[in-house]
């Protein structure tokens, strides 16, 4: 990577891992949550105080529904905890979810809400946090998609930097036993167009082999932290739309 590359690069991070550009982002239903926890609150007047497994439910649905238009995401995640009444734990541990086959948000229906709460309270009767479960694991036993080593899962690489990240900025930190180091790059067609066009990558490929090499680019920038590249990525889709 040619230094002014990378000196462009660190400078888009700094400048874009901000919450003022995330407010209207899928990351803020989970950081609503994060805050009540951290404060002791519930999200409602009354409510019992938020917990960990609120905040870890509140990134899997968040980050399962974040594909389309931001507005169209924000819109249909906030209907989807009201109909938790804003407490996605005890939603997915009632077993008393809707099913049925109306769309939620695009082509994600209630019943397939209805089915990651029940495999999340299979989980959830087994240990207390997501947190020591593997991609595979969380692909698997939390989305019920079939294992693929091949996979790009960026839903499940944007909720592990939503949960691990530690800077106190945008990323709530709240899984403090996963290093930043192993952190990969959440990929889809935009950040692979991004990373293509800032040559951190000429596959063509949108798998698990592109993932790693762009998440490599990053290393070279932020030895310790590269999931920092996201926002150096965000940076470039803003200053170059």
């Amino acid at each position: 990577m040619d230094p002014e590359t990378g000196r462009q690069l660190r400078e888009w991070a700094e400048e874009y891992n901000d919450p003022k550009y995330f407010k209207e982002d899928p990351i803020a239903f989970p950081t609503l949550f994060a805050k009540a926890y951290s404060a002791g609150a519930g999200i409602k007047d009354g409510a019992p105080p938020c917990t960990l497994q609120d905040v870890e439910t509140a990134a899997v649905f968040a980050a399962h529904l974040a594909w389309g238009r931001r507005a169209m995401i924000v819109r249909d995640c906030g209907r989807l905890f009201d109909e938790m009444d804003w407490r996605p734990y005890d939603y997915v541990m009632s077993g008393n979810w809707r099913n049925d086959p109306v769309s939620i948000h695009r082509t994600v229906k209630w019943s397939e809400i209805a089915d990651i709460c029940a495999r999340l309270k299979r989980i959830y009767s087994q240990m207390p946090s997501l947190e020591p479960l593997t991609q595979d694991e969380i692909r698997t036993g939390v989305f019920g998609q079939k294992s693929d080593p091949k996979a790009p899962n960026k839903k499940i690489n944007m909720m592990r930097r939503w949960m691990v990240r530690r800077d106190g900025k945008v990323d709530l930190g709240l899984w403090l036993s996963t290093s930043e180091k192993d952190l990969l790059i959440p990929l889809d067609v935009h950040v692979h167009e991004v990373a293509t066009a800032l040559g951190l990558t000429s596959r063509r490929q949108k798998d698990i082999t592109t993932v790693r090499e762009i998440t490599d680019a990053f290393l070279e920038i932020f030895p310790s932290d590269p999931c920092k590249g996201d926002f150096s990525l965000f940076g470039y889709g803003i200053t170059h739309a």
